[in-house]
């Protein structure tokens, strides 16, 4: 646990302000989520003594002001609602507003343990390139669905010039992220021993390194466990449930599951084994289909873990 002479603060994220409330002490305070407020944030932080601070992800608006306080020095802890939401209930805590909510973010971080890995900001700016990406692929995934159901010849035109437009991004976008990431030798290198596994093509490579900065410094239980792909047991007593894939970072679970497919019926000669040999046992499409995408992405923290390229020996 958290040595108890750290001084932790927790800060609850809006749009337009941050609420700040410091563990066991009376201080707490309020900022704009802009950069003046950041830096009268981090002032204040510092002059409480603080080292370590908690923050709760709220889908981006919180982004800025965690850089900003990495940048000044401190330890920045990203928690997931659900972390924070389950030890609230812990402790039976039912109040709720921002003021409360800091607190309990504070009190929540000053109890888990210190991350072993530490952030890494290149991967922290490539990850909103990526996200756009994700979002030009989401909008074409709805064009064509919106396709489906036009007759009028006029406006499928229109729907069809759109997915070109969108397809032309993604392919820009692809290219981009992947230049960017290639400026640094250390992840260019990294992206090369992902990219040597069969049916693991630059897209979902790049989403590989870039949602996963944990790859090759953890075993390979944690990282199908990290990408919401390990199954857990739901046992109790007689009882024995079916056990299911939860939690984890769900975009990188899609990317790798769309490679999955490809990857078990044409490109990877392990997982094409792998597949027949689960269905062949009776398992479902889609749960041999998990199993395959579990492996691409242990295959990739395998290689950057060892350094070496993939070899058929590797699987």
């Amino acid at each position: 646990m958290t040595q108890t002479n750290i001084i932790t603060a927790g800060i609850d994220t809006s749009k337009a302000k941050l609420d700040i409330a410091v563990h066991n002490r009376s201080e707490r305070w309020q900022v704009a989520n802009a950069l003046p407020g950041w830096r009268m944030l981090a002032a204040n932080l510092a002059k409480a003594g603080v080292t370590r601070v908690g923050i709760e992800a709220t889908g981006g608006y919180e982004r800025g002001v965690v850089e900003h306080l990495r940048a000044a020095g401190f330890t920045v802890l990203v928690l997931q609602p659900m972390q924070v939401k389950a030890f609230g209930r812990v402790h039976l805590r039912r109040a709720k507003n921002d003021a409360l909510d800091a607190l309990l973010i504070a009190a929540c971080t000053a109890a888990i343990d210190q991350p072993r890995i530490v952030p890494d900001p290149r991967l922290a700016e490539l990850a909103g390139h990526l996200t756009f990406l994700e979002q030009a692929e989401e909008d074409i995934a709805r064009f064509k669905t919106r396709l489906e159901h036009i007759d009028e010849p006029a406006l499928r035109r229109m729907v069809d010039s759109d997915i070109v437009k969108l397809k032309a991004r993604r392919a820009s976008q692809i290219r981009g992220i992947a230049k960017r990431l290639r400026v640094y030798g250390d992840l260019a290198m990294r992206l090369d021993l992902v990219l040597s596994i069969p049916g693991i093509g630059e897209r979902t490579a790049l989403a590989i390194i870039i949602r996963m900065p944990e790859l090759g410094q953890v075993s390979r239980e944690e990282v199908a466990a990290l990408a919401g792909l390990a199954p857990f047991n739901d046992d109790s007593g007689q009882h024995k449930g079916q056990r299911r894939i939860a939690g984890g970072r769900g975009r990188l679970r899609r990317s790798l599951f769309a490679a999955a497919l490809p990857a078990a019926f044409r490109w990877n000669k392990a997982l094409i084994a792998l597949y027949a040999r689960l269905v062949a046992s009776g398992k479902a499409h889609n749960a041999a289909l998990i199993a395959c995408a579990r492996k691409l992405l242990i295959y990739a923290n395998t290689v950057v873990q060892r350094g070496t390229p993939w070899t058929e020996k590797a699987a």
